[in-house]
């Protein structure tokens, strides 16, 4: 992530909370929804081709792409090509992984070990397998209640911030 003022990710101290924010354009509207597509997403540290990267984000955008355009709700009035800087909170891309990842990888591995504890001779591998499947429906459940959570949604949300800096002329709702 980059320092505010360059190009990239920036993090900027907005009121008690830092806010990881990246610049946008308005690609589409409709009614209460507004497409973007990131104008600055670095492809991880950056270190790619240098001695000791790892090469993570290349191999994994050979798998799959990144999704270019994506939307957000939008109650605000924009306008397609207007550019915006899309915020959130410091710590909330890792609370998310960890709240839909990390929940299931552990209830995953406590499954697995009780289940093996449980089993009898010779039927370890399949209690823990038994045990495994069961921490994971475990999980898909919680995070299915925990996303139904508006507290919980209130600490993953985006917020929308027009991009006055950059607002070119030609776009008028541009305030």
């Amino acid at each position: 992530r980059s320092a505010p003022g360059s190009p990239g990710t920036a993090r900027r101290g907005v009121g008690t909370h830092s806010m990881i924010e990246a610049r946008a354009t308005v690609v589409r509207v409709e009614p209460g929804r507004a497409w973007f597509k990131v104008d600055d997403r670095q492809d991880g540290c950056g270190r790619c081709d240098e001695p000791g990267g790892c090469r993570s984000v290349k191999l994994a955008y050979s798998i799959k792409p990144p999704t270019e355009v994506f939307s957000l709700p939008d109650d605000s009035g924009l306008q397609p090509g207007e550019p915006v800087l899309i915020r959130m909170k410091d710590g909330a891309p890792l609370l998310g992984a960890l709240g839909s990842y990390g929940l299931g990888a552990c209830l995953l591995v406590a499954g697995a070990a009780l289940g093996h504890l449980i089993a009898s001779q010779g039927r370890e591998d399949l209690f823990a397998l038994f045990g495994g499947s069961l921490g994971i429906l475990i999980a898909i459940g919680f995070n299915r209640l925990l996303h139904r959570s508006r507290r919980w949604r209130g600490t993953l949300a985006m917020e929308i911030v027009r991009d006055r800096q950059l607002c070119p002329q030609t776009v008028e709702k541009c305030v």
